[in-house]
């Protein structure tokens, strides 16, 4: 796997704290509309869950995995039928290399929650890693049905990786496409898209992603260059090839791509 690809585990985890407190709205009398739901009608035990599930997510982005799960636990004291705590801790068990305890987790969300995209996504990710891949692509369809779903190019874009490795290439193009549609800016999208068009013989369409990919000062890296570079070269443009390349040289000397390109080992 590449450099680019082993970031996706953290890059695809699901936005976690969204509409914690949602729901029907309170009845009124006879004739009377529903009002709003707001923060005053969350349960007591409610509140408290989602406060230390707010807490949880912000150790596990600092890498602090064991005090998350230990927040997380506490937010299931709380509230036991709490969505968000049981796709969080897949998360943090994710992090942890307990995959069946991930999957559990995930499972669980789901059930308490049938619309929880974010975790659908989650385990659809997790099975791609594990090379799952029929039962992955079906999460990931599952999570781009629901009406509302906010995260949709993240889960093109990952349904776009797991299709490359299932040998859909079409069908990968297709989903890779739609989230380079839905965010121009993800860098792992534009990476796989160019990829995969070189390796199909496009490699004037692949030009189009790897430059823009390039052209971010904040989102080069030894890849996207070594990547940019066979695609100029590909097109048969040396001034290309050699800009990269000093470029390859400055910034990454010690890289794999940079061994890469004395050997002028191209193809690898």
């Amino acid at each position: 796997m590449t450099r680019f690809l082993s970031t996706l585990c953290l890059v695809l985890l699901a936005t976690l704290l969204g509409a914690c407190a949602g729901g029907a709205g309170q009845p009124g009398g006879a004739g009377t509309p529903a009002e709003p739901v707001t923060e005053f009608d969350e349960p007591e035990n409610r509140k408290r869950a989602r406060i230390r599930i707010e807490l949880a997510s912000g150790y596990f982005e600092q890498g602090q995995t064991t005090v998350a799960l230990d927040e997380i636990k506490q937010a299931l004291a709380a509230d036991p039928n709490y969505a968000p705590a049981y796709n969080l801790r897949g998360l943090v068990y994710m992090q942890m290399s307990e995959p069946a305890l991930a999957e559990a987790s995930f499972n669980r969300a789901i059930q308490l929650n049938p619309r929880d995209a974010d975790a659908m996504h989650n385990l659809g990710w997790m099975w791609c890693q594990q090379g799952r891949l029929a039962p992955s692509l079906e999460q990931f369809g599952r999570a781009l049905a629901v009406t509302g779903y906010a995260n949709t190019a993240r889960t093109w874009m990952a349904q776009g990786v797991c299709q490359v490795r299932a040998g859909l290439n079409t069908e990968a193009e297709k989903s890779l496409t739609r989230a380079f549609e839905l965010d121009a800016s993800n860098p792992i999208t534009m990476y796989n898209l160019a990829r995969l068009l070189l390796q199909r013989g496009e490699a004037l369409r692949a030009q189009f992603y790897a430059r823009r990919l390039n052209a971010s000062p904040d989102l080069v890296n030894a890849e996207s260059l070594w990547l940019g570079l066979r695609v100029e070269r590909r097109l048969g443009n040396p001034d290309g090839v050699r800009q990269l390349a000093d470029q390859l040289r400055q910034r990454f000397p010690n890289s794999p791509e940079w061994a890469r390109y004395l050997r002028g080992a191209f193809d690898e």
